[in-house]
């Protein structure tokens, strides 16, 4: 039996070996193609790779852990809401690290961390919940960090700090191992100026907190209307327009939720375009259209429920932009459904994967999609934001804080907004 055992180990490690350099070829043809924006190319790329994967697509390289609901578990009423926001305000103002002028090489997180922040407050202003005026000052206290930190990077894109080993949070452990491999290539004085990051060397990585920095800028426009965060703001749409698509799906898709955003905001067409195409190039090709995991992207990584909502919350966005008659509109919305569904489903029936990316990309989906009940229900988006709901409520109520400052905020305007 043991011998019979280990056969069956080296088989699935020839298997694994003979499958290798498949993957490793087909991920090559998929760069080759999105640097060539070759759609029938980035398919064919995508098809093979689907292949080389086999019965591993769609897995996500950690495995899901779902979280039930408590039993009787319900919203937060509209009055709760209201004064939901106000009992983070301490936690918060204890957690603010960026000033205008630091050494960014010392830093410990990334600029999505004030962006949250700002979309969050922004969502209480714009909900009227108690602590607006307190929101809007911390807001434009974080916006005046970021426009700075995009003045010293140089480019128009918002930066990555050059710190390493300063945390171990993933993200600054992944910029750490980035930055020891420019310094290897002799290229870290091309991608490093005033200790920000500026270019990603082809990497796509930068897109993540460009995308989330535009969005907060865009946001905060919206509200104050003030010129120097629309200014800001359009130069990271800018930046995004000319970035080179990579084969990680979930970095375009931050471009491609700012450049939709961008239309939404300035009606200026440019940005419109520029959406669609790296949404048809760089997000859709990657998700799996039959099979048991059909909606999920193929690959370990972007098979993660976080960045299967985030991918989702690009798409919805897209698709709230694009005219009706618009021959790409279809096509986003099919694969926007497929997604919302794929997940939802799971939401509904087993419990909570991902509460932060999840509940903003579902609250955001019934916002767009506000009018077409019928999507909302065949998506499971209105029963699995329920779920959401209601868990976070829960948790809210057991004194913890359960989730982002741009997620509260968010969930916390919607639920004012629930019939009492």
């Amino acid at each position: 039996m043991r011998l019979f055992r280990l056969l069956l180990v080296l088989l699935a490690s020839g298997l694994h070996a003979a499958e290798a350099p498949a993957k490793k070829a087909a991920a090559a043809a998929l760069q080759s193609a999105l640097a060539k924006e070759d759609l029938a190319a980035v398919r064919a790329a995508a098809a093979t790779l689907r292949h080389a994967l086999g019965e591993q697509a769609g897995l996500p390289e950690v495995a899901d852990k779902f979280q039930p609901v408590p039993k009787g578990g319900r919203w937060l009423s509209p009055t709760e809401a209201q004064r939901g926001f106000t009992p983070h305000f301490a936690q918060l103002e204890r957690l603010i690290w960026w000033r205008v002028g630091l050494d960014p090489t010392k830093l410990v997180q990334p600029l999505r961390a004030p962006a949250s922040v700002i979309m969050g407050c922004v969502a209480v202003c714009r909900g009227k919940l108690d602590g607006a005026e307190r929101s809007l000052a911390l807001a434009k206290d974080a916006a005046e960090f970021l426009v700075w930190a995009q003045a010293q990077a140089g480019t128009g894109g918002f930066p990555f700090p050059a710190a390493r080993g300063t945390s171990s949070a993933r993200a600054m452990e992944a910029a750490t191992s980035f930055l020891n491999q420019a310094e290897k290539r002799g290229k870290l004085d091309q991608i490093v100026r005033n200790g920000w990051a500026f270019d990603d060397l082809g990497d796509g990585g930068l897109q993540f907190d460009n995308g989330e920095c535009g969005v907060a800028l865009f946001e905060l426009y919206e509200l104050t209307r003030e010129v120097k965060y629309l200014t800001s703001a359009r130069k990271a749409a800018d930046w995004a327009t000319a970035r080179t698509l990579c084969p990680n799906w979930n970095y375009n898709s931050f471009s491609v939720y700012l450049l939709a955003k961008a239309f939404a905001v300035t009606g200026e067409k440019i940005y419109l375009e520029a959406a669609r195409k790296q949404a048809l190039l760089g997000v859709i090709p990657g998700q799996l259209t039959d099979g048991p995991r059909a909606g999920r992207w193929m690959d370990a990584h972007n098979a993660r429920p976080a960045y299967h909502f985030i991918m989702l919350r690009a798409l919805g966005q897209l698709a709230a932009v694009l005219p009706r008659e618009d021959p790409a509109r279809a096509e986003v919305v099919r694969a926007l459904t497929l997604g919302l569904r794929a997940r939802n489903q799971e939401i509904v029936t087993q419990g909570v994967m991902n509460k932060d990316k999840a509940i903003e990309s579902l609250l955001l989906v019934s916002r767009w999609f506000s009018e077409d009940k019928k999507m909302l229900r065949e998506s499971l988006t209105t029963d699995a934001l329920d779920v959401l709901g209601r868990l976070v409520s829960e948790q809210s109520r057991r004194s913890q804080s359960p989730l982002s400052p741009r997620e509260w905020g968010l969930f916390l305007e919607a639920a004012k907004q629930q019939s009492p």
